[in-house]
């Protein structure tokens, strides 16, 4: 298909209603929404689960399935009304001038296909372009997506790439037929914060390469800030506020906007003196969706007898450039007022050490041929050398990549795994060779963990008290069945959910709630130390500050010890006591948060605090984006762990780095760090991270 010219904007879309028809009737998803993107432009939609980002995307690719339909409004994409189209002109328009990149890169590729196939196919069927030139074209565009041997790349199928390389392989695909408009819905949630900002780093230069426009969905507002002119924020369906990223991040005009805002750990958060503080209430699901505003029952603002009255429109904020707010109280609101702090907790002190963790390695044997069997035995070493404590009422944070080792040693610590060398001791008692079948019920209830995904966790055929109850029964609490239901209700009341939810089946519960209950299971039996595995990641950000004080709260009530694992060093930042670097099995830098946080920094953690995206216009950040990806623990490289990927190795004489690995070595205060670097050329390290004076 041939391009066409147009020079006014390239996506205008205008009053947009797209509804889902079901038995149960119409279900409004996306109310009155408008938006341009102009030639070239960036244009950022953020918003909770559910509050239509991606319904929108899937308007402008008129692919609503047969249940969805647009009941109002028009999209235009270049100055035509794509509604208009016939499914022959959408054909062609779809990957050739509109494209589109998934959450999930293997939702975009075909296992059965090499890559070359993939990406020859699109300018093959879009452009009838010769095979040759098609080849020569896909070669292009993996260099121009920074992946190594383009050549290799081609000849391999998707599973022989790693998640970054499988993403910038769909990236790839998108840009073949340099598209107008590049629709990006949550590239990068799937990914590590490091390849993340690579990524991040990618998109915008090829933005500019290709000149192509993109809309960009994250619930990542730091993710936004970084790779967008302008964005939206959508709430429950409508967009309640739009301008560009200086105008929305630092003149706020919505009241979501600002609780969003307060809901994230940015840096100068304190988890004591001013902890973040969460939305209240629930998203509105789309048929209970309330009358006037729909942000109203949340709302700090809101105003009885005039907000829940009538729709409220989008009005332009005077002296902006396309900065709109839906709130009938803009002019009467103090945007300026600074946030009330929260109840400041003080400080809980540390107690005696309850974890104790002393050169613990956990190795896997597994066979080269690792589908049919036989083959050389090949030794995958998980975690090498761990050594640390955990105190009372502390948290402890365990960050780094996938692939670390992270996941291993909380297995290990809950006896699903046994040790393969060193010792685990939990007040003073050997856990290291005890599986949790051996374990005694004391053990077990005094050390629990909290999952990541909480969907995964939970019984779908019993009801929340029951699931709570049968925790309760393992850990031998309570001697009636009436003591152990009034000990769950307690619980229920610990994490803050009604009572009356003992009753409700997981599937009546939003994500944040089941959490909670997942939270409640670990706290049934008195637990001492609870390993939290990436517990806030698949939650929305408002609902993430709920669940980060509710484990605070309860970690101070309880003075549990809280292993805090994470990629996501905002988070880490705000809670945890203590930090724990690890990479490939190795714990590369140990420190008080303080210090961890400040130079002198290990080299992966320098490029770890450089890649988390921050959503605040005043931090300028160092960028440091890691070459390559996180060696294979069963061929780790020779000498340092991290060599391959060290932007610091030159410093260090003599190839010590790719010969010998570092020895765990003792800075000032509480710091360590297992790194070759000479002293002088720790001293000489900057911050990453400055907040600009007010």
């Amino acid at each position: 298909m041939a391009k066409w010219d147009y020079d006014g904007p390239i996506l205008e879309i205008d009053k947009l209603s797209i509804s889902f028809f079901t038995r149960a009737g119409e279900i409004p998803a996306v109310m009155d929404f408008s938006t341009t993107v102009l030639p070239g432009e960036a244009m950022g939609l953020v918003g909770e689960s559910g509050c239509g980002k991606s319904t929108v995307a899937l308007g402008v690719m008129q692919d609503l399935g047969v249940n969805g339909k647009i009941v109002g409004g028009t999209i235009k994409f270049k100055g035509r009304d794509l509604n208009q189209m016939s499914q022959e002109e959408l054909r062609d328009l779809r990957g050739s001038e509109i494209a589109m990149i998934y959450q999930e890169p293997m939702a975009s590729l075909n296992p059965a296909m090499k890559v070359a196939q993939q990406l020859m196919e699109v300018p093959m069927i879009h452009q009838g372009t010769p095979k040759e030139e098609a080849y020569n074209m896909a070669l292009q565009v993996v260099e121009d997506v920074k992946l190594p041997d383009p050549a290799r790349i081609l000849s391999s199928y998707p599973h022989q790439l790693s998640g970054g390389q499988q993403q910038r392989i769909v990236i790839a695909m998108a840009l073949m037929s340099k598209p107008s408009l590049l629709i990006l819905d949550e590239p990068t949630t799937a990914l590590d914060v490091t390849v993340e900002a690579g990524i991040v780093d990618l998109v915008k230069e090829l933005g500019v390469k290709y000149g192509t426009s993109m809309l960009f969905i994250s619930h990542n507002l730091g993710l936004i800030l970084d790779t967008c002119d302008r964005l939206c924020v959508m709430y429950s369906g409508e967009a309640v506020e739009t301008g560009s990223i200086a105008d929305v991040f630092d003149k706020m005009q919505h009241p979501y906007t600002k609780a969003l805002f307060r809901s994230i750990p940015l840096p100068g958060a304190d988890k004591n003196a001013s902890p973040l503080v969460a939305i209240p209430g629930n998203f509105p699901l789309p048929h209970e969706r309330p009358s006037g505003c729909n942000f109203g029952p949340r709302c700090d603002f809101y105003e009885e007898g005039r907000c829940n009255l009538d729709d409220i429109k989008m009005v332009p904020i005077p002296g902006d450039d396309r900065h709109d707010s839906r709130c009938l109280r803009i002019d009467e609101i103090d945007w300026d007022a600074k946030v009330e702090a929260g109840d400041d907790s003080g400080k809980v002190e540390t107690g005696d050490v309850v974890l104790k963790v002393d050169n613990l390695k956990k190795y896997y044997e597994v066979a080269a041929n690792a589908i049919f069997g036989g083959g050389e035995k090949r030794v995958v070493k998980a975690n090498e050398t761990l050594s640390f404590t955990a105190h009372e009422s502390e948290t402890l944070a365990i960050v780094g990549e996938s692939g670390c080792g992270k996941s291993t040693l909380a297995k290990v610590l809950m006896g699903l795994e046994t040790a393969t060398g060193g010792h685990v001791s939990l007040n003073n008692l050997s856990v290291e060779q005890t599986p949790i079948e051996d374990r005694d019920t004391k053990t077990v209830s005094s050390i629990q963990m909290v999952f990541q995904n909480p969907f995964d966790t939970l019984n779908p055929s019993m009801t929340v008290g029951n699931q709570i109850i049968r925790a309760l029964e393992i850990f031998k609490i309570g001697n009636t069945p009436k003591e152990r239901e009034k000990r769950m209700l307690e619980l229920l009341d610990l994490v803050k959910l009604p009572r009356a939810f003992a009753t409700r089946m997981p599937r009546q519960l939003s994500g944040g709630q089941k959490q909670r209950v997942g939270i409640a299971r670990a706290f049934a039996g008195d637990a001492q130390v609870v390993v939290a595995d990436e517990p806030v990641s698949a939650l929305d950000v408002s609902v993430q500050a709920a669940v980060t004080d509710l484990l605070m709260e309860i970690q101070r009530e309880n003075k549990t010890t809280l292993l805090f694992i994470s990629h996501d060093l905002s988070i880490v930042r705000y809670l945890s006591d203590r930090v724990m670097v690890m990479y490939l099995g190795h714990v590369v830098e140990m420190g008080s948060t303080e210090e961890v946080f400040s130079p002198p920094y290990h080299p992966y953690t320098e490029a770890l605090l450089s890649a988390v995206p921050i959503a605040d216009t005043s931090v300028e950040k160092k960028r440091i984006v890691l070459e390559g990806d996180i060696p294979s623990a069963m061929n780790p490289p020779p000498g340092c762990p991290f060599q391959t990927r060290c932007g610091h190795k030159e410093n260090v004489p003599n190839n010590l780095c790719e010969q010998e690995i570092p020895p765990m070595r003792d800075l000032a205060g509480t710091q360590q760090i297992k790194c070759h670097l000479a002293q002088e050329w720790l001293d000489k390290m900057e911050p990453v991270i400055k907040i600009a004076a007010e």
